[in-house]
């Protein structure tokens, strides 16, 4: 038997007055998905426990079968493990975003969480200057992938209160300057970075090219390394993880699962879908699991960009979805999970804590109901796990 998980990041959503009062999955065109609903079981997860923050580090964690508030320390030391940085006990791990800030004389403004989405080519020549005007007295950076970056810093503090700038976009940020706490040494490190990103001369190059500055650093999402049981010793399963994001690699990693670093494949949607597909059918040929995250959903979310969180969905469905089910049936039984791991609603542009909908397809089961795969007809299914970490035990049919 093989089992696979796939995740569109963010697809879930609200009913949306351009569409009709549909979402944006009943009104996306998914034949592969609504046919999985149709002969699966389909149903809702609650994903993010009551009081957690709806991260796709918690979401994950969960949907990869730990419970969230036993295991997550937070969502930068699983990007560290990803990095393969070994974070020792008194380093914490921050996320570092490249960001665009706008200056105007009403404050300072989140123009862009992702600096126009740099590439990880242009990023890494920021990170490597970062390194070398501030990574002094306990502090590195490490280059990830566009935007999303990596600092181990031995004085920070995993419990600063710190803030996803995907939560902040058009928003005045200037405030949060202005703390004087605890927090004040992580504040003074992000207006240090403006010195030396603002004049740098890729920067510069990429005003002229009319393209976003990445003129700032953002930290958040820190912690400690976590203690994860593997899935190997906890099922004696043995797998693999596809992603673009080092956060789902990083979880991955410390579930014991291989990681697949496919050429072209970029967290955005001209990603190599086809890329991710191919690899992971390869993969089981001689492994149990596969996990295979797609985020562009959910980067088009935070855009609050309709037209392309559309565009994103129908693309998981025709590229990744239709392929990866033909495929499987050279190899045998089969059973997939397929699902969001939280909502990134166009409306709010930033992850809400709902249930999501999954459907679990098993190839030697045809069911025949008349449903789409979608948040209302998982809603009408009845039938909804208050506990996410009891997706991956219902895939494997254990426990």
């Amino acid at each position: 038997m093989k089992y696979i998980i796939l995740i569109g990041d963010g697809m879930g959503d609200y009913p949306i007055p351009e569409l009709g009062g549909k979402t944006p999955l009943e009104a996306a065109d998914t034949p592969h998905m609504d046919k999985l609903a149709r002969r699966g079981e389909l149903g809702l997860a609650r994903t993010i426990p009551p009081g957690m923050e709806p991260g796709s580090d918690i979401a994950n964690l969960a949907i990869m079968g730990y419970d969230p508030a036993k295991y997550h320390t937070g969502r930068a030391p699983l990007e560290a493990a990803a990095l393969g940085v070994a974070l020792a006990p008194n380093e914490v791990a921050f996320r570092c975003n490249l960001v665009t800030i706008r200056a105007e004389q009403s404050g300072l403004y989140m123009e862009d969480y992702a600096a126009g989405h740099i590439s990880s080519e242009d990023a890494r020549e920021l990170i490597k200057a970062l390194e070398a005007e501030l990574g002094a007295d306990g502090r590195h950076f490490y280059p990830g992938v566009s935007y999303r970056h990596l600092l181990v810093w031995d004085q920070g503090d995993a419990g600063w209160k710190t803030y996803p700038p995907h939560d902040l976009t058009g928003q005045e940020v200037g405030r949060l300057f202005q703390h004087e706490g605890p927090a004040a040494p992580l504040w003074d490190l992000i207006k240090a970075s403006w010195r030396v990103l603002q004049t740098n001369d890729l920067n510069m190059w990429r005003r002229m090219e009319g393209k976003k500055p990445a003129n700032s650093i953002w930290l958040w999402g820190q912690g400690k390394a976590p203690q994860l049981p593997t899935l190997k010793e906890r099922f004696g399963l043995s797998g693999a993880v596809i992603s673009a994001v080092d956060l789902i690699r990083g979880i991955g990693l410390y579930a014991g699962l291989t990681p697949i670093k496919v050429p072209g494949a970029t967290g955005y949607l001209d990603t190599n879908y086809e890329g991710k597909v191919n690899a992971a059918l390869e993969a089981l040929k001689d492994k149990d699991f596969v996990f295979i995250h797609v985020e562009a959903p959910d980067e088009a979310g935070h855009k609050g960009e309709l037209q392309l969180k559309l565009q994103a969905i129908e693309d998981f469905d025709r590229r990744v979805v239709g392929p990866l089910l033909e495929g499987l049936n050279g190899l045998g039984d089969h059973r997939v999970l397929v699902m969001c791991d939280h909502l990134t609603p166009i409306s709010v542009k930033t992850h809400t804590p709902e249930p999501v909908p999954f459907v679990l397809y098993d190839s030697r089961m045809q069911g025949d109901c008349d449903r789409q795969y979608s948040e209302a007809a998982a809603q009408s299914s009845g039938l909804i796990l208050e506990q996410g970490a009891d997706l991956l035990p219902r895939l494997l049919q254990v426990g």
